[in-house]
């Protein structure tokens, strides 16, 4: 299976650590985001990885060429002209993720230890065409699932704003905060109908309403979105509570 980071954003919510270089790069207990982030994709058994870039692109590329990750095949999606969003992110990336497997895509700003083969297993056992893992936390915006983790919808709930997948089934669904980690069928690009900057999140909403995308809430792991400055103190607790259990 082949994953992709998403590394390219501009880190606006980790100012200032951000003024001088990429988010992928912001260090927690010595080791970056993204290096943390590639060793749990090997961990889960993945050995292709695609990370897009654009914010302080030339010090993602020194970096990754600076390391020695062995048994990992690392390409680089350059989005410096640029930035695409998640969506257009991974309909640039097209081309180096090809293949019959399906594909995680996880945000580099994430700490989990997420088992990425239940994730997977549940995609398959669904015939998933995207699944999407989620928590029930706290959040302002929210998928909408049914009993069955059929995504139907989404909301913006101090705005107000809703967008309806499937309205026969909207009433009977539950809120779901989304965790920025995802599992794609490969076919997912013949209905990818959006171009250049989009986010990802819209497509799928799109998609679920003819086809099957589902969520799967994720409510065994460790999880963490470091989100902002102020936050890396509980960041560095949380990874250093998740490195004592390996």
């Amino acid at each position: 299976m082949k994953a992709m980071i998403f590394a390219a954003g501009l880190g606006t919510r980790l100012k200032p650590l951000t003024d001088n270089k990429p988010k992928a790069l912001v260090e927690i207990n010595g080791i970056t985001l993204l290096e943390r982030c590639i060793l749990n994709l090997k961990k889960n058994g993945i050995a292709e990885i695609v990370i897009n870039v654009h914010h302080y692109a030339d010090q993602m590329i020194h970096f990754l060429n600076s390391k020695q990750f062995d048994g990992i095949k690392i390409a680089i999606s350059d989005e410096q002209n640029e930035l695409l969003e998640t969506g257009g992110g991974l309909l640039k990336a097209k081309g180096l993720l090809s293949g019959n497997e399906p594909i995680l895509l996880i945000n580099v700003d994430v700490l989990t230890n997420l088992n990425v083969q239940e994730l997977k297993e549940f995609h398959l056992n669904k015939n998933s065409l995207a699944t999407l893992a989620v928590r029930k936390r706290e959040s302002s915006r929210y998928l909408l699932a049914n009993k069955n983790n059929q995504l139907c919808g989404w909301t913006n709930i101090q705005t107000g704003k809703i967008k309806v997948s499937r309205p026969d089934q909207i009433e009977m669904t539950e809120k779901y905060a989304f965790s920025g980690i995802h599992i794609i069928s490969p076919e997912i690009f013949d209905f990818i109908e959006e171009k250049g900057k989009f986010p990802i999140v819209d497509l799928y909403l799109r998609l679920a309403k003819k086809h099957p995308v589902f969520v799967f809430d994720d409510n065994k792991s460790t999880w963490m979105d470091l989100g902002k400055h102020e936050q890396l103190k509980e960041a560095e607790r949380l990874v250093t509570k998740m490195d004592q259990k390996q």
